[in-house]
């Protein structure tokens, strides 16, 4: 039983399918969507520079082809002792139960539900903020995106001298917010070609407001300084060292006083577990709702309960931080998770996880691409910039192609991914 179908879980129901099948296993992925999307490109989404409906993947035809099955629901707790979990009432748009509450048995459970952002508490950031953790809020952000764009672009065309922009305040300036900050304006110079021909990048007014005291902290200090040269290039307003006490419908309201007026507000400061509406039984969590894992993976409490990604706390030996929430230790730890589930089965020892760091890489749309690479075998030394640093950058998500189709299906649909840069819209706009 897998709960989360992110890049971990579903890489995780791929490779067991593809090796047990359903002839002596049931293989079962839990997830709330209906469709996958690598949660990176989501600020791709949200700009309308990636067409996800393209771009995902239906669990219910991926399933069939790799030999699993795929149950469409939310989970809600976890009873260890009955080795069964309890999925939430599955409820359609209009307020109706589809599927009333149930429990599913299981004989070894992996939690891979994810993280969602962390708003600390925040004043009216919940009511006013759009976050970037789903396909959903990465829909919404572009549609009001687009919305506003058109106000100005009508407010120009009506009188051409109109102090009229699109204001937009991000909060928090690792991947999320700086990647976001820079396909705004890559978006604002397309829109030209699609109507809005008195629009362009100077109607944009784009803040980054970061509580550190600089932006990238997971870059060393120099790419993140190069990259902070680039944001500002473009038109972006950076504060660094500033946190947000408030956040109204049309305003962030800084620590220091200041207003800062805002038409859209984006919220991408930190993450956390995403929260479990009932209870996990007997398993460990951690202050942020993760669950505490061995350095095998599974919990400390239950042997046949493992925890991956973003919902998992691992502490390796000899280390005092946790490994960190990223993409790459979720893909690392779906591996290790597959060797000890086939160890366990065939009564052999599970291994311990080991974490190799292979440096960060950040996306500044077209414009560039900054990050170091191998940061565990050279201390984060080597550092790449430019057209290096976009090939592997892409080379990411290629990778997960590879991963979650196999070779054959992955290659073909990096070919037509090469394609659709070429025929599709610059930007989806519906």
């Amino acid at each position: 039983m897998i709960v989360g179908g992110g890049a971990a879980g579903l890489e995780l129901a791929a490779k067991l399918g593809k090796r047990f099948g359903r002839k002596h296993h049931d293989i079962i992925l839990v997830e709330r969507n209906r469709t996958h999307i690598w949660k990176p490109l989501l600020h791709e989404v949200a700009t309308g520079a990636l067409d996800a409906n393209i771009d995902e993947v239906g669990y219910r035809a991926h399933c069939h082809r790799f030999g699993y099955r795929f149950f469409n629901g939310t989970l809600e707790g976890v009873d260890s002792a009955a080795r069964e979990i309890v999925i939430a009432p599955l409820i359609d748009e209009d307020g109706r139960e589809i599927i009333a509450r149930h429990r599913i048995r299981y004989d070894y459970l992996v939690l891979a539900y994810g993280s969602v952002t962390n708003d600390f508490g925040t004043p009216g950031v919940q009511e006013n903020c759009i976050f970037l953790d789903s396909r959903k809020q990465a829909d919404r952000f572009r549609d009001k995106l687009l919305d506003h764009c058109l106000r100005v672009s009508r407010a120009l065309t009506d009188d051409p001298g109109a102090d009229a922009h699109v204001r937009i305040s991000i909060v928090g300036a690792g991947a999320t917010g700086v990647e976001l900050s820079a396909e705004l304006f890559n978006a604002a110079e397309a829109l030209a070609y699609y109507g809005l021909e008195v629009f362009d990048a100077s109607r944009l007014q784009v803040t980054l407001i970061e509580a550190g005291p600089r932006i990238l902290p997971a870059l060393p200090e120099r790419l993140a300084a190069d990259a902070h040269a680039e944001l500002e290039k473009l038109g972006v307003r950076i504060l660094t060292g500033t946190a947000v006490t408030e956040v109204t419908r049309d305003a962030m309201v800084l620590a220091n006083g200041e207003q800062i007026a805002s038409d859209l507000e984006v919220w991408a400061a930190g993450v956390k577990a995403a929260p479990i509406a009932g209870q996990l039984g007997e398993l460990e969590t951690a202050r942020g709702g993760q669950i505490v894992v061995r350095p095998t993976l599974q919990s400390t409490v239950d042997d046949r309960v493992f925890a991956m990604g973003d919902c998992a706390l691992c502490i390796l030996p000899g280390n005092e931080r946790p490994v960190p929430p990223r993409a790459q230790a979720a893909h690392q730890m779906a591996a290790t998770v597959y060797e000890n589930l086939a160890r366990l089965m065939s009564s052999r020892q599970p291994v311990d996880f080991v974490y190799r760091d292979k440096g960060s890489l950040v996306s500044l749309s077209r414009y560039s691409t900054v990050g170091n690479l191998m940061g565990s075998l050279v201390g984060g030394a080597m550092a790449v910039e430019g057209r290096i640093a976009r090939f592997v950058y892409a080379s990411l998500y290629r990778m997960h192609l590879l991963a979650i189709h196999g070779w054959i299906k992955g290659s073909a649909l990096i070919v037509v991914g090469h394609v659709n840069r070429i025929v599709r819209p610059r930007l989806k706009l519906h």
